[in-house]
């Protein structure tokens, strides 16, 4: 067994610092995780999930060997050559008789898997492709779009470990985590009797048993409620008014749309009592300050744009941004939220149904409509890297359909995934711990911190990163520049101002260079860097861009190096330190100078979202029906559930079979028993699982897991799933009409027992 081996984990967006130790029969297994002390951010913090990640280093559907498609629909191994070649001419065929814009993208990173975001924009940029989407876009596109028009582009996270107040709108980060030190910070908040919690969410979970006020909304009410608190704050005129006076314009538009509303009848129609929602309303606006966070329990819900958009005005209203214990804009190396209105201009959108596009992303649930269709510019080609769409978006019969009938789909991915199985070619890489690697989703306040993850461990014999991958197929499409990268390794030799001066050089006076930098750097210096971070050489680039773009925090973090040398002293520090490093210090100004407004001030009046307040006063639609008279949530986040890259469900210590939530009241009228066999069904489809009767789900009220009902190999050889896939239950066309992000929190279903 070796020594304790720094890396980190990858299954929530904190990717905590871990120690592992590897052993096993051939050395490739993490036998021992434990929490890393040394690593500046976690600090030794980690949750029970990273203990059993050798289910992903070792899972038994591995691929090892590209495969192509059989004309019978088996696969065949080829070599890497051969891979490389059909599928640089395959897609070079689709774009000269269909254009680039023909094929389209899916990923740019998997929790934790970020770099293939980096290296495949080059890919993309040599094949002409112009379309794209990932996770981000089933979640958070609604917050971006927000966050971008009040706050000019900015996006903001909060303060837990030093605010009044803690408010979680559909969050239950005692398992979703999402904030530094989730539980240990849960616990400090929820034991100070000076400090109070609030928890919005239909179920009693485990954040919500912790809470001092416990908002168990209807489900899909949350408009409302939230509606209802902005409300309470206008009529009982507890705004922040000198603040807002000072930092924000809009707020005379805003003020009419909520002096009116019935706070009663809003409150009978989110199942809240208005003495809970004016306790819980005051105690925010009196606060010293007061961090709110929203989540999937609302971002993949009815009317998620809109709470979006009342959360800030919840936040804003009372004075929380920029200061402590509020919201902040963090300092990141990448920023993964770069969505901008364009002033006057007409949105982005995409080229079939006119969809907006968010942060240069399509929505997931009209993926299917920009396919099946006979529309001129439909999709026809796909690349799927890092991400299993045929599982993991909504209405996973109509996704296969669609995936199906491409002329030509590509998936580059460590395992044979639901979408693999559909692929004309799978194109095998390493996997996490046989790469450098790094996690973008730095939100951390007021020290920042980067990892860049040594491997630990060779690729196997065949195999190597997407770096590597993107650098042939580039080559193979006769795009690389080779002058470019012949040059940049003979000034890296040079020296580094050499360097930097020849690679802006390249910047500024070659059309096209710009997207080809990140193959261009790994061919140019990744062999020349410390030896297992060869990935790591398009960091490079994004060092230099962050020391341009928030210099004063880099130096804060301890780089006492002016001009062009502070992106090389970043980038160097980030080489050497194998457990992570802080980048950026910032202080609270900082969150007023990423304001990117016009006048620097936030913009309150978003008209087009106040005419959706001004719809809440109809009252909630009639959502059920005799036919499926309950609301399912179809991917709660339980304590052994995670992303899909754990396949098999060995890995679970708890709910291996992943059961249905139920209420005592509706167990007993439905004649359930705990463990019993429970069929549930939507209009889209139907699956069998068992029950778990809890008291803390409200009747009328179910829920599935995340991560559940993927094919897995079995110890046998034969192909087995486990629990019910979420997604065979949902509807694509069931979105927010303004960023199309799923209703998966609320699904109208009917729940049976079965014999």
């Amino acid at each position: 067994m070796s020594d304790w081996q720094p890396t980190a984990c990858m299954l929530c967006e904190c990717n905590c610092g871990v120690e592992v130790q590897l052993g096993g029969p051939d050395g490739r297994h993490l036998t021992k995780v434990r929490g890393d002390k040394a690593h500046p951010a976690s600090k030794g913090y980690a949750c029970e999930k990273p203990s059993r990640m050798d289910f992903y280093q070792n899972g038994p559907d591995r691929v090892r060997k590209p495969l192509r498609r059989r004309p019978d629909g088996s696969f065949e191994e080829i070599d890497w050559d051969t891979a490389v070649r059909e599928v640089a001419e395959c897609f070079a065929a689709l774009r000269e008789e269909h254009g680039g814009e023909s094929i389209f993208y899916y990923g740019g990173g998997g929790q934790g898997n970020h770099m293939p975001a980096a290296y495949s924009r080059s890919t993309l940029a040599a094949l002409g492709s112009r379309y794209r989407t990932n996770a981000l876009a089933q979640e958070k596109t609604g917050e971006f779009w927000v966050s971008a028009r009040m706050l000019g582009g900015s996006f903001t996270r909060a303060d837990f470990e030093n605010c009044e107040v803690g408010v979680f709108i559909g969050k239950n980060p005692w398992f979703s985590h999402g904030l530094p030190h989730a539980r240990l910070t849960l616990r400090a908040l929820a034991k100070d009797p000076e400090r109070c919690m609030i928890v919005i969410d239909p179920r009693r979970s485990e954040t919500a048993e912790m809470a001092d006020i416990h908002l168990a909304v209807k489900p899909g009410t949350d408009a409302w409620l939230l509606a209802a608190m902005i409300a309470v704050l206008v009529q009982e005129d507890l705004l922040a008014g000198d603040w807002l006076a000072e930092h924000a314009d809009g707020l005379e538009q805003v003020v009419p749309h909520f002096a009116a509303i019935d706070v009663a009848r809003y409150c009978e129609a989110c199942g809240v009592t208005e003495e809970q929602v004016r306790e819980a309303t005051r105690r925010i606006a009196r606060a010293e300050s007061a961090a709110i966070f929203e989540d999937l329990g609302v971002q993949m819900n009815r009317h998620s744009t809109l709470v979006s958009y009342l959360h800030r005005l919840l936040g804003f209203g009372t004075g929380n941004f920029a200061k402590k214990g509020a919201a902040y804009s963090p300092a990141s190396l990448q920023p993964i939220a770069s969505h901008t209105e364009p002033p006057g201009g007409k949105a982005a959108t995409s080229p079939v149904t006119g969809s907006r596009i968010i942060s240069g992303l399509i929505p997931c649930n009209v993926v299917p409509d920009e396919i099946l269709t006979d529309h001129p510019k439909r999709f026809r080609g796909m690349i799927v890297e890092s991400g299993n769409p045929a599982h993991s978006l909504a209405d996973t019969a109509r996704m296969r359909e669609a995936l199906s009938a491409l002329d030509l789909l590509v998936v580059i991915d460590v395992a044979m995934t639901e979408t693999a199985r559909l692929a004309d070619y799978v194109l095998p890489v390493a996997t996490q711990f046989e790469k450098a690697e790094a996690t973008f989703f730095n939100f951390e306040f007021p020290k920042n911190y980067f990892h860049l993850r040594h491997p630990l461990f060779d690729p196997p014999d065949g195999l190597f990163s997407e770096a590597e991958l993107h650098s042939r197929l580039v080559e193979a499409l006769g795009a690389m520049p080779e002058p470019a990268v012949k040059a940049l390794r003979k000034a890296w030799d040079e020296g580094r101002p050499a360097f930097r001066a020849r690679f802006f050089e390249f910047l500024q006076g070659e059309p096209g260079f710009f997207p080809m930098a990140p193959v261009v750097l790994y061919r140019a210096i990744g062999d020349k860097l410390p030896h297992g971070l060869k990935e790591g050489a398009v960091v490079w680039a994004l060092a230099q861009i962050a020391a341009q773009r928030i210099p004063d925090s880099v130096r804060r973090a301890g780089f006492d190096v002016d001009g062009a040398e502070l992106g090389d002293a970043l980038f160097d520090a980030i080489l050497e330190s194998p457990r992570g490093m802080i980048f950026a210090v910032d202080d609270w100004e900082e969150g007023w100078k990423r304001v990117g407004t016009p006048n620097g001030r936030i913009q309150l009046a978003l008209p087009d979202l106040l005419q959706e307040v001004d719809i809440l006063d109809a009252g909630p639609p009639q959502e059920t029906s005799a036919e499926f008279p309950f609301v399912l949530s179809a991917g709660e986040r339980r304590s052994f559930t995670a992303n899909t890259i754990f396949r098999t469900p060995e890995w679970r210590k708890k709910d291996p079979r992943g059961a249905l939530r139920i209420s005592p009241d509706d167990a007993e009228r439905l004649g359930l028993a705990d463990g019993g066999a429970v069929r549930v069904t939507t209009k889209r489809g139907s699956a069998v699982t068992v029950a778990e009767v809890s008291d803390r789900m409200r009747p009328g009220h179910v829920s599935l897991p995340n991560g559940m009902g993927v094919d897995f190999t079995s110890a046998q050889g034969g192909l087995e799933r486990a629990g019910a896939a979420p997604n065979e239950l949902t509807a694509s066309e069931d979105r927010d009409r303004f960023a199309g992000t799923p209703w998966h929190k609320h699904v109208a279903a009917r729940v049976e027992a079965v014999a």
